[in-house]
């Protein structure tokens, strides 16, 4: 394969100026330009990408650890970070992990080999002791509340939110509650189920195993949960639902069925995606795209300056009311 030296002789240039036109340096002479590409595509040259990494210290490239593309919470996250990585020149790189420890691993090992700059955890599985493992070896941001640990984060109080709402339907005069939620484990879902419960407990009302549904991610899957609903003996009057998604499929197949909301039931939803507008359903706003946002302006002044102003920032979510409650 060609190198630059043999792209100098046959443009009749330096190796500087071919360095300084493969880089896209300005104030090269159009004629020189001219010559060195006409070189390159005679000698069919491909530039070494990784050598111009080693060279340069940097990828620009910032990897993203998401479980799952397809969905919105996690879709308006990466919109703020390719918001923010477009305006500062840098490029993405997205590990879906379908919550697979493999696969987490596999986005540290690369931060770990510099293939990427640095890393956004959008959710994760893997547990702290790996994360320390890993943080040295560049900027890693997690978007959750770390809760003092070293590492940089930007979160949303999923408790303080939760919490909010369930406080919401109890001032409505609701006591039986459902709940409705992606997964049990993370730290996010857990804050989520310690405000559902402890609301529960400062009103003396046990949790009931049955009201509680699982694995709750998109809006076919409010139709599961209108199904099990109307199969119950002895129904919530209310359900807080972790994905406006599932909101609306709750909603709409609820509806079909022949179930007035908020009459025979109340909804509550999070995240504030346009579908909940659209179904007047009741919900918070989570600043997801502004958390995408700042995570990778932690990332940039990590990688460019070396200094960040807070190594933990924390958004607060806010209430959309609507006719669902």
């Amino acid at each position: 394969m060609a190198n630059i030296r043999e792209i100098a002789k046959v443009a009749g240039v330096s190796v500087a100026t071919v360095s300084r036109v493969l880089n896209g340096y300005p104030y090269v002479k159009e004629e020189k330009r001219k010559a060195v590409w006409e070189a390159v595509e005679k000698l069919n040259y491909t530039k070494n990408i990784n050598a111009v990494h080693l060279a340069k210290g940097k990828t620009s490239i910032v990897g993203v650890v998401l479980p799952y593309v397809n969905h919105p919470y996690f879709g308006a996250i990466v919109e703020g970070i390719s918001r923010e990585a477009l305006r500062y020149g840098y490029h993405l790189l997205l590990f879906q992990t379908n919550y697979e420890v493999q696969k987490e691993l596999e986005a540290l090992e690369m931060l770990r080999m510099k293939q990427v700059d640095g890393l956004i955890i959008c959710s994760r599985i893997v547990s702290w002791d790996v994360i320390d493992v890993y943080k040295d070896d560049g900027p890693i941001v997690l978007c959750e509340d770390v809760k003092g640990r070293d590492v940089l984060s930007v979160y949303i109080n999923h408790y303080e939110a939760f919490l909010f709402a369930m406080k919401y339907l109890m001032n409505k005069g609701h006591r039986k509650i459902g709940y409705c939620i992606g997964r049990t484990t993370g730290t996010n879902s857990k804050a989520r189920e310690a405000a559902y419960y402890d609301a529960l407990r400062n009103i003396h009302e046990s949790p009931r195993k049955e009201w509680i549904f699982d694995h709750c991610l998109y809006i076919e899957d409010g139709k599961r949960v209108v199904n099990e609903w109307l199969a119950l003996p002895e129904k919530p009057t209310a359900l807080l639902v972790s994905s406006d998604q599932v909101a609306a499929g709750i909603v709409l197949w609820g509806r079909r069925e022949g179930i007035n909301i908020p009459e025979d039931l109340a909804v509550f939803s999070f995240d504030n995606h346009p579908i909940a507008e659209a179904l007047e359903i009741t919900t918070m706003d989570l600043p997801l795209s502004l958390m995408g946002m700042k995570a990778f302006r932690m990332i940039y002044q990590c990688l460019e300056t070396g200094k960040i102003a807070k190594k933990s920032e924390k958004l607060d979510a806010r209430l959309i009311e609507r006719s669902s409650v």
